[in-house]
């Protein structure tokens, strides 16, 4: 890809989900339209993986880890803008998904390739899991920050041990 095409992708990945909720849910126009530090930063990422070609093995593993924090973080940062468009719990944890997930399917798509959710791998599913669990903590009277942290710590464990011991779901 050249720069152009490396920058769309990281834009897309970046902010494809929320766009993509803040859509859905009548949130216009979408944050990514309102503010431009989404675009200096899919910048600056595009600059350094651009020039950073022959070192990206020595930093795929950390690429890894910070996916799978990012999906905690935008799983909660989801549910509760969903939650302040006053939406059902469901449809939070809808919403929540959409935002930790589709940015990847976006991605995926542009470049080609089925998308990551679609496939085996355990990552929505743990958006899910999480969000559940979000819910649950909850309902048993815990602090929104405890909620939240918590909610974020298990959706990246529950993706890194998958990562890490190659889990995938079964097929049904």
């Amino acid at each position: 890809m050249d720069f152009f095409g490396m920058f769309v992708v990281a834009l897309v990945t970046g902010v494809g989900g929320g766009t993509l909720r803040s859509i859905l849910i009548g949130d216009l126009p979408p944050l990514v339209l309102r503010h431009p530090a989404f675009v200096i930063i899919a910048m600056v990422a595009t600059l350094v993986a651009f020039s950073g070609d022959r070192w990206w093995g020595k930093v795929r593993r950390l690429v890894s880890w910070v996916d799978a924090l990012s999906i905690g973080i935008f799983m909660v940062v989801g549910m509760e803008v969903a939650r302040d468009h006053h939406l059902a719990w469901w449809a939070c944890l809808g919403m929540g998904v959409v935002t930790a997930t589709f940015g990847g399917v976006l991605r995926d798509v542009l470049r080609a390739e089925v998308p990551l959710i679609f496939r085996k791998e355990i990552y929505a599913s743990a958006c899910i899991a999480g969000g559940l669990l979000y819910y649950l903590l909850e309902h048993f009277g815990l602090g929104a920050e405890i909620c939240k942290i918590t909610t974020i710590l298990v959706i990246t464990g529950i993706r890194l041990l998958a990562l890490r011991y190659a889990l995938h779901q079964s097929e049904g």
